[in-house]
């Protein structure tokens, strides 16, 4: 067989064409790959069907690894966790659909191996399966009808590759030659003809050594495609352990709760029991005064009748000097109570209740203290280091140099008038903002009369005179005038603290929209804002008032934040 000339070739490719309308297996008249035929692991068409307890099909090879790399049996689509590895067997029904589907629907994409057979052009009556297509003949041959491509010495240069069906994606359209040169210019494929006219001035290659490349850029995404699922197989793995983490949590501070509000309820039976048995007792008192009381009065009757019968008889005497000797050693008034002054209460003591009460009170406080002081400790775990921007001071404010302590002047220091600075308001943000999770602080406050802290949102107005509450992005509690604190919410909350903060912990969590405020050394709530809705960065918020003439020079101290697990 002599080396094809272009007129030829064309004769071939209309043969060629003419096989693959009318061969059965070289139809291609079945749609495009359905959906219900691809496995959801590897996106390609079955193999080797497998179906999941829950009805969900996919490649056994590709399943079987799925779950060799993981610690639960689940299924990949719907998530469905299995207690015991099912055992898989072949969807046989679906694998037939699935064959039959491959035979009439090929795959069409370039450079793509073809999955059914490719067969032989030149075989009359049975079609042999191809062993090579060759590029300049632009046909495939079984090993018979490929011999004088190995033989003959013209044919021997002809361009062969691995059989394929759409062999006319492989020949350029305009030159009709191989596919031999990949331009990076115009990223396509070209011949040698193509090189050397209209891409003769760009940068051409050989399709094997940009395929190379290619190949190895693939190899590198594909790691990457590996790792990014390995992490997400890992980010599961994590959100499922905190999950079982947050459970076992949750349902140990339900057990704290339950014991709490157990021990509160015994606490106000015994209180009442208490109570109920010293009404008893005092009434039983009560009783027993009233029972004497009565016994003396009638007792006192009986011998003031007795008398006046005495009396009544010594009054009509008619003898004078026998009258007169008796009164003188009876007639005599007797000692004898004054009633009027004696009274039984009618009423319960109401300070018996009152010392009840506060009983109750005392065991109340000492119950609320160990379970804030338990809730700080949680929330002390979240303990961020906190450092001052001098960029947003006022220029009254002084800070120390390893910025965590702040004091106001007397005298406006001269400093750039940045965006970030408060110019009006005596007021420093911290350097460091947070958009998610939760965080901690601690702020000494001893000796001052006078100061503001909590968190503002970054995007506060920070110039002329500023509206301290949450509708304006502030989160703040403060203490005026020595003894006067406030929440500072629309309209301001006054608070009434048992004892005066002497350090005062802020906590913020931002995602359920709570900032609390706690007296660290009494181990007591001062006030929380709940239910808000943050966007964008919170910073640590702090104002040490102005010095009130001296009174309030002590300055406001960022701590550190002793956590004892």
């Amino acid at each position: 067989m002599a080396e094809s000339s272009p007129t030829s070739t064309k004769a071939r490719k209309t043969m060629r064409r003419s096989i693959s309308d009318t061969h059965p297996l070289m139809s291609s008249s079945s749609g495009p790959l359905t959906e219900e035929l691809q496995c959801s692991i590897c996106l390609d068409v079955f193999t080797d069907p497998v179906s999941t307890p829950c009805g969900h099909n996919f490649c056994k090879t590709c399943l079987n690894k799925c779950w060799d790399n993981s610690q639960t049996c689940n299924c990949p689509y719907c998530k469905e966790t299995f207690k015991h590895r099912p055992d898989l067997k072949i969807n046989t029904t679906l694998r037939e659909v699935v064959d039959h589907y491959k035979k009439k629907s090929p795959e069409k994409k370039p450079g793509v191996l073809i999955k059914s057979e490719v067969v032989c052009y030149y075989c009359v009556e049975r079609k042999l399966k191809a062993l090579k297509s060759c590029l300049v003949c632009q046909s495939s041959y079984c090993e018979t009808h490929l011999e004088p491509h190995l033989r003959v010495a013209g044919l021997k240069k002809h361009k062969l590759i691995n059989p394929v069906r759409n062999l006319e994606d492989y020949i350029c359209q305009k030159h009709e030659r191989p596919l031999e040169l990949f331009c990076r210019d115009d990223q396509t494929c070209v011949c040698l003809m193509c090189g050397v006219t209209d891409h003769k001035n760009h940068k051409t290659v050989s399709v094997e050594e940009e395929s190379e490349e290619k190949k190895t850029e693939l190899i590198k995404k594909q790691k990457d495609v590996q790792q990014m699922i390995q992490d997400r197989i890992k980010k599961i793995q994590d959100f499922k352990r905190s999950a079982e983490v947050r459970k076992r949590n949750s349902e140990k501070e339900k057990a704290a709760r339950v014991e709490l509000f157990t021990d509160l309820i015994r606490s106000i039976e015994r209180c009442q029991t208490e109570l109920l048995e010293m009404m008893k007792e005092q009434q039983k008192a009560l009783e027993k005064q009233e029972e004497e009381l009565i016994e003396e009065l009638e007792q006192e009757i009986t011998e003031l009748k007795m008398r006046n019968t005495e009396l009544e008889q010594l009054s009509h005497t008619e003898d004078h000097l026998h009258l007169l000797q008796i009164y003188s050693s009876r007639g005599s008034s007797r000692n004898t109570r004054n009633w009027s002054e004696i009274s039984v209460k009618t009423d319960e003591s109401l300070e018996t209740l009152r010392r009840a009460l506060t009983q109750l009170q005392d065991t109340l406080q000492e119950k609320l203290t160990h379970t804030v002081s338990t809730d700080l400790k949680r929330m002390q775990q979240y303990a961020v280091d906190v450092t001052l921007d001098p960029d947003t001071a006022h220029p009254k404010l002084i800070l120390s140099f390893n910025g965590k302590q702040v004091r106001c002047g007397d005298i406006e220091q001269k400093l750039p008038d940045k965006p970030e600075r408060f110019d009006t308001c005596i007021l420093v943000l911290g350097k460091e903002g947070f958009s998610s999770g939760r965080f901690y602080f601690e702020v000494q406050v001893k000796g001052k009369t006078g100061w503001t802290l909590g968190v503002a949102r970054e995007s506060v107005n920070r110039k002329g005179l500023i509206a301290l509450r949450p509708s304006d992005g502030y989160w703040i509690v403060r203490l005026r005038n020595g003894n006067e604190y406030d929440a500072c919410t629309d309209p301001l909350i006054s608070l009434c603290l048992r004892v005066k903060p002497q350090r005062v912990g802020v906590f913020v969590d931002y995602e359920e929209g709570l900032v609390s405020f706690y007296d660290v050394e009494s181990s007591s709530h001062i006030y929380s804002f709940t239910a808000q809705s943050f966007t964008g960065k919170l910073y640590p918020f702090f104002s040490p008032y102005p010095n009130n003439g001296g009174k309030n020079s002590t300055p406001l101290i960022i701590t550190p934040v002793k956590y004892n697990k």
